[in-house]
């Protein structure tokens, strides 16, 4: 089983629309409401590619039972962590035929004292049976200090393996509990570093460097270019191929499920940074996060080239 947490969950509703102009009236010609934040996009690619996931995070009042309610009927199971204050909502709007992607994201409300301490003991007692932990997505405000830090250290102090997935001063601050691995893009890289990275082999430089602060494995995205993965075995590049995709929104969740999958089932990390990519890949086909089919990825698995860098 693989433990996905996402602190600050959300109500997700994708609007796909002909056309997004300022001033005009934009209709949509679908809505997708569901359990939203990475840890959920992980967890249901993480199903898709057969394996059994568990949901964990904050949830609240009417929104928050909605939330768990669209995540039931998914067949995602959930262990959560419940406050007064209402779950927040992301809206995310997807112009047809033209990749074009508007997120707004709200922050979420603010965590009062004891909520932070209660969701790291409920997350260590949820991950007993876990094989491996993917930590995803943002803090609601009001966090610690030392979060999420102190939940990583809770985690792999039990045996759990912890793959990080988030931004800003909520990254630096989870990097002093070295979790075991990292999976980040190229603007977040860059800005660990203070080194701009656009190109694969800048990227694979970058994971070589965080490898240096105690990780055991790093993986950055690097768009439409693929993603580069670094261990103390080697470095690879993983290239997909060129897709005309409907949105980007998840992929770079489905790609965590892909790699932590593979790891798991004992593949190289290699096949796994393959596997990775292509579960990315085949993200980008449809709207909503974490959505793509087994036969889109393995297609495009057979596309993939691999390089050592």
């Amino acid at each position: 089983m693989i433990l996905c947490i996402t602190p600050n969950a959300a109500l997700d509703r994708t609007l796909l629309v002909p056309r997004l102009e300022p001033g005009l009236v934009a209709r949509p010609t679908q809505v997708i409401n569901a359990a939203g934040g990475k840890g959920f996009n992980v967890a249901r690619a993480v199903q898709t590619l057969g394996r059994q996931a568990l949901c964990a995070g904050f949830l609240g009042g009417h929104t928050g039972r909605l939330v768990a309610e669209l995540a039931r009927q998914e067949g995602l199971q959930g262990r959560w962590s419940w406050r007064e204050a209402e779950t927040r909502i992301c809206t995310i709007v997807v112009v047809e035929n033209t990749q074009q992607v508007l997120e707004i994201y709200e922050p979420g409300p603010p965590l009062a004292g004891g909520d932070w301490p209660r969701l790291v003991e409920e997350v260590r007692e949820a991950g007993q049976q876990a094989e491996v932990v993917c930590l995803s997505g943002s803090l609601p405000p009001g966090c610690p200090p030392d979060a999420p830090a102190d939940l990583i250290t809770a985690l792999q102090a039990a045996g759990r393996p912890v793959w990080l997935d988030t931004s800003g001063p909520a990254l630096r601050a989870a990097l002093t509990a070295r979790p075991f691995g990292l999976k980040i893009n190229t603007a977040e890289a860059g800005e660990l570093i203070s080194t701009p990275i656009t190109t694969p082999p800048e990227a694979a430089q970058a994971a070589g460097r965080l490898l240096e602060r105690g990780l055991a494995a790093a993986a950055i995205t690097v768009g439409a270019q693929g993603a580069v993965l670094a261990t103390a075995a080697g470095r690879w590049w993983a290239k997909p191929p060129a897709l005309a995709g409907v949105s980007p929104v998840g992929s770079g969740d489905s790609f965590l499920a892909g790699l932590v999958t593979a790891l798991a089932e004992g593949q190289s990390a290699a096949a796994a940074l393959r596997q990775a990519v292509a579960a990315g890949a085949a993200n980008t086909l449809s709207p909503g996060g974490g959505r793509f089919t087994l036969a889109d990825m393995t297609t495009i698995l057979a596309q993939i080239e691999l390089h050592d860098l």
